[in-house]
């Protein structure tokens, strides 16, 4: 029994806050927890009933769903649940089960409650506001913010025993193999060790690169902690290194999402990554109008509403591209699967149809292009039948023309840059909003990206009729502080707040974007960038993204409402739908644009 307390009192050291606590009071923590093990798909409590302790992960992982089946958390060891029940009254608020065969400590309520009382290390960490906060939060936060400061790391070459060594003295269950100058190579697990080493006994000055997982998913400091949680239950890992630049920069694993408050766009990654046919994953799309509805009456902001419905779109787009690699066998060659549009910018909302091409290795041959020609039809039929419907332009991969090698697609750019004719200005306004989803030819686009954005950026010409062009959509200002509404037909007295609002934004952000050679897609994104590479004031850019907040807001809170009326979401909007308040401060928004599409104009006029 004293050999179970000693390893009890060493786990408890590595979790917080139960690292905080003095010895003696750790160890009287340590001897009345009750250990319990449940082997996978057992229920550990349901919701509305008594709970009896404040429940620890010490092995395996387990879902925490809510009253309506939805994921709210995957938590793996060290993390705790069930205290949300502990400080109401006793009764379970959501339904624990374990997803792998685990082992839990339970802490009894009254010592639970004891130690709120008497450590504010406890009561800060478990505090039902903070809670709160977490779950409104998290999602949005960067992942810069979440993972690990000094990430553990070592070279390729190794002694696997001293890997493992590492490992063991840091308490940690992964590492990055790094390169020069800090280059992620791969990363190792315990459990590659378990595998690859000792069930397959191999020398113990085994080098890690032999066993490393090569060239692993990450993610960059800078995308959201939603994402993190999306890629985990894509991939079905449960270690995600963070890399910028291709250089390692930390871990973030299970362990690391303690009370994760997953939303609900989990929930349908989690359905298209397991489904077994495209009538399963149209079945997870049809909930993205819900899902819509969800995060805009939870008061999300509009590019966290939209980044969270593109990921349905990315993963949507994943599956497919896996589904016809195993009916058409590997690619003869590396592609890149890119979307543009809404989709590019990761700004998509309840009202979406599909824009994308194929950037194909130059190494294809015509039976390569065959194949691909093929790939391209599986994936756009399947986007299809999950609700993103065919383009009614033909901007999509099947298309001859958007499915092309590496150095058609170079021609293409140069010359929509050299002869900036009208078609040349629409193409290279889609096209500008490229962005890789899937594929095995991750390099592909780079240098085409980076010498198009330095060629467009030192032709003047060009930039002016960009400039033309993004002045084809005005925001919709009538007389005497009103709007110019639609005149006639099935629209009557509404206004687009795609074309006539969000879009004149989008347009004047990639114009910035070009001048700043700003790589990013996402309208948010290219303006911060513009204002970093100082294509626009502080004040400019403040006063744009205040704008473009409000009238994005806006479209997604009038699609809320259609889909709560029982109508399919569209961007019309009727003025007349609005407060007064409402109507004054979108007309303001619609002001700050239209100045901004002015000052861009002027400035063209000068150039020109």
């Amino acid at each position: 029994m004293e050999t179970d307390v000693n390893s009890i009192i060493a786990f408890l050291e590595t979790v917080h806050p139960y690292d905080t606590l003095p010895r003696d009071e750790l160890e009287q923590v340590a001897s009345s927890f009750r250990r319990m093990e449940f082997r996978a798909g057992t229920l550990i409590y349901v919701i509305d009933t008594p709970i009896g302790g404040l429940y620890l992960i010490k092995q395996g992982a387990v879902e925490i769903t809510d009253a309506n089946g939805g994921l709210v958390s995957l938590l793996g060891p060290r993390n705790s649940f069930g205290e949300r029940g502990l400080m109401r009254g006793g009764v379970a608020v959501t339904q624990a089960k374990a997803a792998e065969n685990s082992v839990i400590l339970v802490l009894p309520a009254d010592t639970f409650r004891r130690l709120i009382a008497s450590y504010p290390a406890f009561e800060r960490f478990f505090n039902r506001k903070r809670g709160d906060r977490v779950a409104t939060d998290i999602a949005t936060q960067k992942v810069a913010d979440l993972m690990a400061r000094r990430p553990l790391s070592c070279v390729g070459s190794t002694p696997v025993v001293t890997a493992a060594r590492m490992m063991r003295d840091a308490q940690v269950s992964s590492l990055g193999v790094v390169g020069e100058g800090g280059k992620l190579l791969g990363i190792v697990t315990v459990r590659d060790l378990s595998n690859k080493v000792l069930a397959e006994e191999r020398p113990s000055d085994t080098p890690i690169s032999e066993v490393m997982t090569a060239a692993p998913v990450t993610l960059p400091p800078s995308a959201l902690g939603s994402d993190i949680l999306h890629v985990m239950l894509e991939h079905r890992i449960g270690h995600l290194p963070i890399a910028e630049d291709g250089v390692f920069l930390g871990m973030i694993t299970q362990t690391d999402l303690t009370r994760f408050q997953a939303v609900s766009s989990a929930v349908l990654i989690r359905d298209i990554a397991s489904a077994d046919s495209i009538e399963e994953m149209a079945a997870a799309t049809a909930r993205i109008p819900q899902l819509l509805v969800q995060l805009v009456g939870s008061h999300q902001s509009h590019e966290v509403v939209t980044r969270l419905i593109t990921d349905v779109a990315d993963a949507v787009t994943r599956r497919l591209l896996a589904r016809a690699e195993r009916e058409l066998g590997p690619p003869p060659v590396p592609y890149l699967w890119l979307a543009c549009g809404s989709q590019g910018r990761q700004e998509q909302t309840g009202v979406s149809d599909q824009d994308n091409c194929l950037i194909i290795d130059d190494a294809a041959t015509p039976d390569d292009m065959t194949y691909f020609r093929a790939l391209a039809k599986i994936v756009s039929d399947g986007l299809h039948a999950c609700g993103y419907v065919y383009c009614p332009g033909d901007m999509m991969a099947t298309a001859d023309r958007w499915c092309q090698p590496v150095r058609v697609w170079r021609e293409y750019f140069q010359s929509w840059i050299l002869t900036p004719n009208p078609e040349a200005q629409v193409l290279a306004s889609v096209m500008f909003d490229l962005r890789p989803i899937g594929g095995n030819g991750t390099g592909l686009f780079d240098a085409i990206q980076a010498e198009t954005l330095e060629t467009a950026a030192q032709n003047s010409i060009f930039i002016a009729h960009m400039v033309s062009n993004s002045l084809k959509h005005t925001p919709p200002l009538g007389l005497l502080r009103g709007f110019a509404t639609i005149r006639s037909g099935e629209h009557r007295n509404h206004i687009d707040m795609k074309m006539n609002g969000v879009v004149p934004v989008a347009d004047l952000a990639r114009v910035y974007a070009l001048q700043g050679r700003v790589r990013a897609a996402n309208t948010r994104a290219r303006i911060l960038g513009a204002e970093t590479a100082g294509k626009l004031s502080a004040t400019s850019a403040r006063d744009l993204i205040e704008a473009y907040d409000l009238i994005a807001a806006i479209r997604l809170e009038n699609q809320a409402h259609l889909i709560k009326a029982g109508r399919t979401p569209d961007n019309y909007l009727a003025p007349a739908d609005l407060s007064d308040l409402e109507r004054s401060h979108l007309r303001d928004a619609f002001v700050v644009v239209r100045t901004m599409q002015s000052a861009l104009n002027h400035i063209k006029a000068v150039v020109g």
